[in-house]
């Protein structure tokens, strides 16, 4: 679930090793290539968090941030 905090949503998945996170961060960077709009994101061995917030709208959430965490959702079925 995506929590809206500091001027972004923010969610955490867990995987069960680096392999299956990396494919993850690899979809995601597909679909975020293609919308034209990037997350801040982190990757720890098994674990992957996301910021999501528009830039060039002061750093806030936009409708743009929420379409990408869907097609995010979409990836992990979640």
């Amino acid at each position: 679930m995506w929590i809206e905090k500091d001027n972004s949503l923010y969610r955490s998945f867990k995987f069960s090793d680096f392999g299956e996170a990396f494919s993850f961060m690899t979809h995601v960077a597909i679909i975020a290539e293609k919308q034209d709009h990037h997350p801040t994101w982190k990757n720890t061995w098994n674990t992957v968090e996301i910021w999501l917030a528009t830039h060039d709208a002061g750093n806030t959430v936009t409708d743009e941030d929420r379409k990408l965490a869907a097609a995010i959702d979409k990836i992990t079925g979640k």
